[in-house]
């Protein structure tokens, strides 16, 4: 690990404005930075410590929703009643996430910052644009069984690691962030990652010194609400294909439904033809073909992950036939 300096921030646009310098990061939880820094993958001059700051409530809006905010830990979210009784999928997939120990110390807006857990990416000696812009991507003829299938590109298949952002991008959830001026900004989740393109190292719509402050979640949405995470062990493994469903049906046909991905893309993938294909429709075997095929639509193999095209599939009518039973 290279040195660095160390400052603790006692303000969110002192933090914001302290970012903003070449080389600075923000560190919470650090339960994803350290682990890059000892690998040299991330090499930051400075570290600005943001725990003191005030950005650890969960608090109601007044549109009947909540206002999570950046530093609320992991454990601390799943665990609230008013979130394991009204948006049960997101602690489901909290739960899903990682051991206990990580869960105490990651942080909403560090969980939604996660880097990529490709290998080539956290292996220095290996081509990876995401790291090294122009190097190439040596995934692709790689060893790449954990990678996308979905919305790449030439110069990078990486996945997106977090269970909550799937969640939160079945919730419609919106991320609010503020930079070193003190103006401030709300993002859609579904803006707020981006796939690879031509430069997978851009990750998110987060300038230079803008931080998240809170994820507001709208009002719960009616319906069953599920998390099914399929994974090569029983825990702290990340998803080969994950699924948050939530679903409003009754005596074999689905009145709304949402279906939001993990494990397929550089980002929560959701595909509103999926969504639409499942509403006001019959819970049978060809609508949830259909909407397979929905999700699906573009999906390409590398070799050693060509095995999760079917395995999405059927997840997916698994999660279906679930939700519709009940």
């Amino acid at each position: 690990m290279r040195a660095f300096t160390y400052q603790r921030a006692d303000s969110v646009t002192h933090a914001a404005a302290a970012a903003i310098k070449p080389g600075s990061k923000i560190i919470a939880g650090g339960t994803n930075l350290l682990d890059l820094m000892k690998l040299q993958v991330e090499t930051p001059s400075d570290l600005v410590d943001i725990n003191r700051l005030p950005l650890d409530k969960i608090e109601e809006t007044a549109e009947g929703g909540l206002r999570i905010g950046a530093l609320v830990r992991n454990s601390d979210l799943a665990a609230d009643p008013r979130v394991r009784q009204r948006y049960g999928v997101l602690s489901r997939a909290l739960l899903a996430g990682a051991s206990a120990q990580l869960r105490n110390k990651a942080t909403t807006g560090g969980n939604l910052l996660q880097r990529t857990r490709c290998y080539y990416f956290y292996d220095v000696t290996k081509p990876c644009n995401k790291r090294s812009p122009g190097s190439g991507c040596a995934a692709i003829a790689g060893f790449n069984r954990i990678h996308a299938i979905l919305g790449t590109s030439e110069h990078c298949i990486a996945t997106h690691p977090s269970d909550m952002a799937v969640a939160m991008r079945a919730l419609d959830a919106n991320v609010e962030t503020v930079d070193g001026e003190g103006k401030t900004k709300v993002t859609s989740i579904a803006e707020f990652h981006y796939l690879p393109g031509n430069t997978p190292e851009i990750e998110t719509s987060l300038k230079p010194g803008e931080i998240i402050t809170a994820v507001t979640l709208p009002p719960p949405p009616p319906g069953v609400q599920v998390y099914r995470k399929v994974r090569d062990r029983a825990s702290y493994a990340f998803a080969l294909v994950s699924v948050a469903a939530i679903f409003d049906s009754t005596r074999g046909r689905i009145r709304s439904a949402r279906l939001a991905f993990g494990g397929l893309a550089h980002k929560p993938w959701r595909v509103a033809k999926a969504d639409q294909i499942l509403s006001d429709a019959s819970a049978d075997t060809a609508t949830f073909n259909a909407a397979a095929n929905a999700v699906l639509e573009g999906a390409r193999g590398f070799g050693g992950n060509d095995f999760k095209i079917p395995l999405t599939r059927r997840t997916l009518h698994s999660v279906l036939a679930e939700i519709t039973r009940t």
